[in-house]
């Protein structure tokens, strides 16, 4: 294996006011990555693939693309930085474009799901795996690229798994037609580099040290059997003490964990005597507004502790200055699905080793910091090496409609890194075949109205139902609650106000489901022309909403390519039910005599989830879009249907599963 000269220590602040063109450059210089800026060049330019190994901080993500443009490795084309999450893809692009001294558009910009801000000028391209693979379908050979970078590539979304398969591809086509080559860097701060290197042809695997500080690592003496109140436990032992400039970062799994650890942090640490230091507790998590996503950036008041309670957003897309301890509950929460059962849910679980290291390592950004993890060191051995891939557990239906659409009619064939059970695919297969994305042939040809729903960046089944919208004239409506639900969540319910915002909030309410709360919530926003005082008045997430304004106009804009009709149902919201029974069919729930709902596909136990519009009713039959699985199998938006409409859009499906009408 290659190895890169390693850089020297150093450490680097940046600053809350914007730093002048000579700082920056300072800055680029400072980071662990530029000594070892032509050894990193020669390598790169020898090989068709590389893995790039760095630390958090090292500075690849931000300047191995610089570094390609600078020398012309990019021969004119452009290149391509992946990010697993879109809020990376947007900070980092507009990073680089202040290092570049250029507005985000120009040299740089980025494109995630609704939002491109590139230009014909743009030469390094910052984007979600997802974009990317969206343009491979257009373009399999990915010719406007001379180079991929996939970062973060440990993450092992779902997305970049596909993606690792078609850029392989393109990068091998391109060779044998004697096309400009296609360069591939992998690049992340820790993973499985033999897994890597083999299904990359061998490639050479370069290692970056960083800036990483020292971080002792502190595990308890027994398995905690509540690990939010072994967390609470914690951070108030921390607090008596270290000194209350060095601030406290809590990985917690969910919003409602969240909110819940920052209320109880407030309430005892106003229990505490009044000598001791304060405590500023903030949540951070990816619906929060963002006003208050900000406050996690910005300087605790003197003699103040700073306690952040996040996800794992704070893992790698997100870096918080002033973490000196960091405390680790071991837990997360990922998506599983089950092809036996046909439930795809939200589960918490434990975390891998690799994302226990990257969590650790937020003590050691700017100076040797502690870590501790919330359950014993023989927990910790016991944990898998990796994150298992999301590949091998999710429902893999919207991924085959894009392959079929590049192309790819034998999925199992596929170049994947870790291949999924022939059951996943044969289950994704048959729900795009009850959709009528996919004849019922064996050849698994995509019908007219699969490549149609192969056009909208979105999960086929909500695909379906904005195609199916133009049949039930409900287009317009249709259109904003797809935008609605493609947002993190609009309604914002401050722990603190919980009571006052449900009160304000129950003027949206509809008895029909959270599908026409939204539809309510989105007329009223545009009656007030968007108002952010409203939004304010009302604990409505201003940034979410303007962001589902766009998407609405984004996905209009697909629609008028289709030559689809725009009509409006008006107040006859019977038709916007129906017409989305006709996507979520295979989503459908049944009340029993004892009160309790099963789910029509499965049979299992579910339950409407507390935050839900209809959490009190109790109406016979539902669908709805996803499961969270907590304490219970929670159903989250929630829409009441009449069962003659799931039965009409599928009624092969339903002749197995009886309806109790």
């Amino acid at each position: 294996m290659e190895s890169v000269t390693p850089a020297k220590r150093q450490k680097f602040s940046g600053s809350n006011n914007s730093p002048t063109w000579q700082e920056i450059q300072a800055q680029r210089q400072n980071l662990p990555i530029f000594p070892a800026r032509k050894r990193l060049l020669h390598e790169l330019r020898q090989n068709d693939s590389s893995i790039v190994i760095g630390e958090t901080a090292s500075g690849k993500t931000t300047q191995i693309p610089q570094y390609i443009y600078e020398t012309g490795m990019h021969r004119n084309l452009m290149i391509a930085c992946t990010q697993p999450r879109r809020v990376a893809a947007i900070t980092v692009a507009q990073r680089v474009s202040q290092e570049k001294g250029q507005d985000v558009g120009a040299l740089v910009g980025y494109c995630v799901r609704f939002d491109d801000t590139t230009s014909e000028k743009t030469k390094i391209k910052y984007m979600t795996d997802g974009m990317l693979l969206r343009e491979s379908i257009l373009d399999p050979l990915l010719k406007r690229y001379a180079v991929v970078l996939l970062d973060e590539a440990h993450e092992r979304t779902i997305h970049t798994d596909v993606l690792f398969g078609v850029v392989k591809s393109a990068q091998h086509q391109r060779r044998q037609r004697g096309i400009t080559p296609l360069k591939i860097i992998v690049m992340s701060a820790t993973m499985d580099v033999d897994q890597f290197s083999r299904y990359f042809n061998d490639a050479p695997v370069l290692y970056l040290e960083g800036r990483q500080f020292p971080v002792k690592m502190m595990y308890t003496c027994e398995t905690q059997s509540d690990y939010q109140f072994s967390a609470l436990s914690t951070i108030f032992q921390i607090h008596q003490e270290a000194p209350p400039r060095q601030d406290i970062l809590v990985f917690l799994t969910g919003q409602e964990e969240i909110e819940s650890m920052v209320t109880a942090i407030r309430d005892v640490s106003k229990e505490l005597s009044d000598d001791s230091s304060k405590i500023l507790a903030l949540p951070m998590y990816a619906s929060l507004p963002q006003h208050l996503q900000l406050r996690v950036f910005q300087n605790a008041p003197k003699g103040t502790r700073k306690v952040i309670v996040a996800t794992n957003i704070a893992e790698t897309s997100v870096t918080i200055r002033n973490i000196k301890f960091v405390v680790d509950t071991g837990k997360v929460k990922a998506k599983t699905f089950n092809p036996r059962s046909g439930l795809d849910m939200l589960k918490v679980q434990k975390t891998s080793k690799a994302q226990a290291w990257q969590r650790s390592g937020r003590a050691g950004r700017e100076s040797a910091g502690t870590c501790y993890r919330l359950y014993t060191e023989e927990d910790y051995e016991a944990l898998p090496t990796n994150t298992r891939p999301e590949i091998l557990r999710c429902n893999l239906c919207s991924v085959t409609l894009q392959l079929l659409a590049l192309g790819i009619k034998n999925i199992a064939q596929f170049d994947f890194m870790d291949k999924p059970s022939t059951e996943s695919i044969q289950n994704a297969i048959v729900q795009l075949k009850l959709l009528g994305a996919i004849e019922n042939t064996d050849d698994n040809k995509l019908t007219p109205l699969g490549r149609k729903m192969a056009a909208f960046p979105l999960d086929p089944s909500l695909a379906k139902v904005i195609l199916k919208a133009v049949d039930f004239d409900c287009l317009e409506e249709i259109l904003t609650i797809v935008s609605m639900l493609s947002v993190e969540s609009i309604m914002h319910s401050p722990a603190s106000k919980r009571e006052e915002a449900s009160a304000v909030q129950a003027k949206f309410i509809s008895h029909e489901g959270d599908h026409l709360t939204y539809l309510n919530v989105y007329r009223s926003y545009k009656g007030v022309s968007g108002s952010k005082n409203w939004c304010h008045e009302n604990f409505i997430n201003a940034r979410n909403m303007k962001t589902a304004c766009d998407i609405r106009g984004q996905l209009r804009d697909i629609c008028m390519k289709q030559d689809m009709q725009f009509k409006s149902c008006g107040r006859e919201t019977a038709v916007i039910r129906e017409c989305l029974a006709h996507g979520f069919f295979m989503n459908a729930a049944e009340l029993q005599k004892d009160g309790k709902y099963i789910s029509v596909a499965s049979r299992q136990p579910v339950a409407i989830h507390p935050s839900s519009a209809i959490f009190r009713c109790k109406p016979s039959y539902v669908i709805y879009n996803e499961l969270v699985k907590t304490s219970a199998c929670y159903m989250r938006n929630v829409c009441v249907v009449d069962p003659d409409w799931i039965f009409e859009a599928a009624p092969n499906y339903f002749k197995t599963r009886p309806l109790h009408t």
